[in-house]
């Protein structure tokens, strides 16, 4: 069983039979952080993995070093797991006033098969019964009447465990919520370094990788989104653990506002790892009977470095977060007209485009921002959405018959959240966009954001946006959010609740998406905000893919990926070609390059086919055709970041890359090899596989599109064991002066296939 509790120990040991999560019940019945790591047995009695007390404290209950839900005041000096005020007093006298001490206590549990719903936000779930078992914890402070559920998920097939929290007023009086984790771990020692995703627009999912140390580390977001800047997710690895050996611990939040994840590291050398909403801004009323649910947070854990607990993430994600038909549905090639054209388009232009797209192989066209209001530039028509007549004389609905009448599907951008200052919605209702009266709103790229947190404003969208979609053939929604909020204030809420502001607002977001994605749900929502600025787990739960970033150059999307990929899985990557010189970075890169870096996500061209020469639409059509081929392995393979002598170990900011995807059944696996930047006389290197077979036989050769050379054929093709490909390796850089492997920007992909497997 998955959850076993050890009455006499006071014990509950959470465990797949990989991975252990251990919690008792201590003396006082406040709840004590045992063990978390690699499985241990069942049955085992571990109140000798204790933690001492703080030495000192006469109490040991209250001093001890290790809390599962820490709260403040009670001789544990470090960062809370949640914080409560009492405005209104808990005795009849009113005393304890303004206090924020509270003693939550044991009460009763609950274990019982399955997974429950989170109601009005997105988290993992179960089909099946027998796929997790689920701890529900009451603790009670009798104080207030406070009532904390803690919700742990422990699946079978992965080695993660979900966390949650409920708070329920169960006393008489008005309570304040001023903070609340999803998830607080204290863990024995400091010996960790920690990973974080930071970056900017144009330069999302930077790596960043640092011993811990005394005092506190982490990131966070105020931003109204989880922005660009940072992303809500948190890595522990041991300092020896490398891509595919060592223990890795890893916590993300599924949640698409402010956040925070944060290490202490306190004088006793114990680390607490916390990770939910951002408490900076944040309150939450509870009135008498009311509660309040964290959004939902997954630790993950692996003795396989971090290949290994990317790889939890990835098929948790994609099989258990993902829902309805596009989940494990193949994802379709498509063009974006942005880079193309921009602003300025016509029908005609656009019709063009798609027939050129078609032929190429592609199967689905995008018509992206322009298409609606008096929208020829970013200053006017956020929140107009209809068509723009001068550009589309017969409407989105005429064009999209059109376009699928060519035998290619049609797909729409729309910016929802957003209204410019110059448009018929923010004429009619200026109130509805987010503001403090009496004080000057700010505007980034002309524009306001919408106050979603207000129900009337979410009605009025579903309203419009269900108009559009149900006129036309629709298949594909690219929704983009182009801006953070400013003035966070609602003039719906009285000002002792405006601390409600953010999280109200992603909640307004969940349930217009919950809203289109089920009136819909053939259609496939892409996710975007000005590029990765909001990729994250939440919106994972409604748009299966996202736009990683407006960065779309080959070399910058090396690091981008990389980095994406310590989390989520290629089939949440929109990964396209785009023309060159490159529109961020003015960059020439090789075509072929381009294609096998946006191989390893969902494949999309950004830019105009119908410029190309005949070479470069011969090229295109076999990328294309090659992907198909192989896209099974590409979204919904095992994924691998493969380490080299010319990479660092956590990004690609050197010479090279590679990687590999190996296909569900194991028959087919694909690596791919990025040379970035050339150096003379380099001597050659093998290049170790992973995850292959080893006892099994495979078929090497090269895409032959890749610009492979015959040395390719001679030192790497061929029958090779899997166990050789995996100890010894492919050999790379043996090339003379003058092959053409020997310039920048040079890749290749080699195909392995199992021996014996069925095509």
């Amino acid at each position: 069983m998955p959850i076993l509790f050890n009455a006499a120990a006071k014990q509950f040991h959470l465990s797949n039979g990989s991975f252990s999560y251990i919690i008792r019940i201590l003396e006082n019945l406040s709840i004590g952080q045992v063990y978390a790591g690699a499985a241990l047995r069942p049955d085992g009695n571990y109140s000798l993995l204790d933690p001492l007390p703080f030495p000192g404290f006469s109490n040991n209950d209250k001093a001890f070093t290790r809390f599962e839900y820490p709260v403040n005041g009670n001789g544990d000096f470090r960062r809370p797991a949640f914080t409560v005020r009492f405005p209104e007093g808990l005795g009849e006298g009113g005393e304890a006033l303004g206090s924020t001490v509270i003693e939550p206590r044991y009460k009763s549990h609950r274990i019982y098969a399955g997974k429950p719903e989170l109601s009005g936000m997105p988290a993992a779930y179960t089909e099946k019964d027998d796929e997790a078992e689920t701890l529900e914890l009451e603790l009670l402070d009798a104080a207030s009447g406070l009532k904390i559920i803690l919700f742990y998920t422990m699946f079978t097939q992965y080695n993660c465990l979900a966390r949650r929290v409920r708070f329920s007023n169960g006393g008489n009086k008005k309570i304040s919520l001023e903070n609340a984790m999803s998830l607080s771990l204290d863990l024995p020692d400091s010996r960790w370094n920690l990973i974080t995703l930071t970056g900017a627009w144009a330069r999302e999912f930077d790596i960043g990788d640092a011993p811990l140390r005394t005092g506190f580390q982490g990131i966070q977001s105020s931003r109204g989104i989880s922005g660009a800047q940072t992303n809500p997710a948190v890595i522990l690895r041991r300092p020896s653990a490398t891509e595919n050996e060592g223990e890795a611990l890893g916590a993300s939040l599924i949640y698409s506002g402010n956040f925070i994840a944060d290490v202490e590291v306190d004088q006793w050398d114990i680390a607490r790892l916390r990770i939910g909403i951002n408490p900076d801004g944040f309150s939450w009323e509870l009135a008498e009977g009311a509660i309040f649910d964290t959004p939902e947070a997954i630790l993950a854990w692996s003795a396989r470095g971090l290949n290994g607990l990317s790889q939890v993430f990835h098929e948790l994600y994609r099989n258990r977060l993902a829902r309805g038909a596009w989940r494990d549905a193949e994802r379709p090639v498509l063009l974006n007209n942005w880079e193309g054209t921009y602003f300025n388009f016509t029908e005609k232009k656009i019709l063009e485009m798609a027939a050129s797209a078609r032929d190429l192989g592609a199967e689905l066209f995008v018509l992206d921002d322009g298409w609606f209001g008096k929208r020829d530039d970013d200053h006017s028509s956020l929140g107009d959405w209809f068509p723009h007549k001068e550009k589309l004389p017969e409407g989105v609905a005429g064009l999209a018959k059109k376009v699928t009448a060519l035998g290619i599907k049609f797909g729409l951008w729309i910016e929802p959240e957003m209204v410019n200052p110059d448009s018929d919605l923010y004429r009619a209702h200026p109130d509805w966009a987010i503001h403090i009266p009496q004080r000057q709103r700010t505007e980034q790229r002309n524009q306001y954001v919408l106050d979603m947190g207000r129900p009337e404003i979410v009605d009025h969208l579903f309203k419009v946006l269900s108009a559009i979609l149900e006129s036309a053939p629709i298949s594909y929604i690219k929704w983009d959010m182009n801006r953070f909020i400013t003035e966070p204030y609602s003039i719906a809420l009285p000002p002792r609740r405006q601390g409600e502001f953010f999280h109200r607002y992603v909640l307004g977001l969940y349930d217009l998406y919950t809203g289109l994605t089920k009136a819909f749900p053939e259609i496939l929502f892409e996710s975007c905000a000005s590029g990765g600025a909001r990729f994250d787990p939440g919106l994972l739960g409604f748009a299966p893919q996202g736009w990683l970033s407006d960065d779309t150059d080959a070399v910058e999307r090396l690091s981008i990926q990389e980095g994406a990929s310590l989390i989520y899985p290629l089939s949440s990557m929109g990964a396209h070609v785009s023309a060159i010189p490159n529109h961020q970075t003015s960059r020439l890169t090789p075509l072929p390059f381009r294609a096998m870096v946006s191989f390893f996500g969902c494949l999309g061209y950004e830019l105009d086919p119908t410029k190309f020469s005949a070479e470069e639409r011969e090229a295109v059509k076999k990328q294309i055709a090659f992907y198909k081929a192989h896209r099974r392995t590409f979204q919904y393979g095992r994924f691998f970041r493969l380490p080299s002598p010319l990479r660092g170990r956590s990004n690609t900011n050197g010479r090279f890359a590679a990687w590999m995807v190996i296909s569900d059944d194991g028959a087919e696996a694909i690596v791919g090899v990025y040379k970035i930047l050339s150096n003379p006389n380099q001597r050659p290197f093998r290049l170790k596989l992973a995850g292959l077979a080893g006892n099994a036989d495979y078929q090497v050769t090269v895409w032959e599109e890749g610009g492979y050379s015959e040395e390719d054929k001679n030192l790497n093709c061929g029958g090779r064991g899997g166990d050789e490909l995996m100890q010894a390796g492919l050999l790379l850089e043996c090339t003379g002066h003058h092959s053409p492997k020997n310039g920048d920007f040079f890749s290749e992909l080699f195909l392995l296939r199992k021996q014996g497997a069925s095509k």
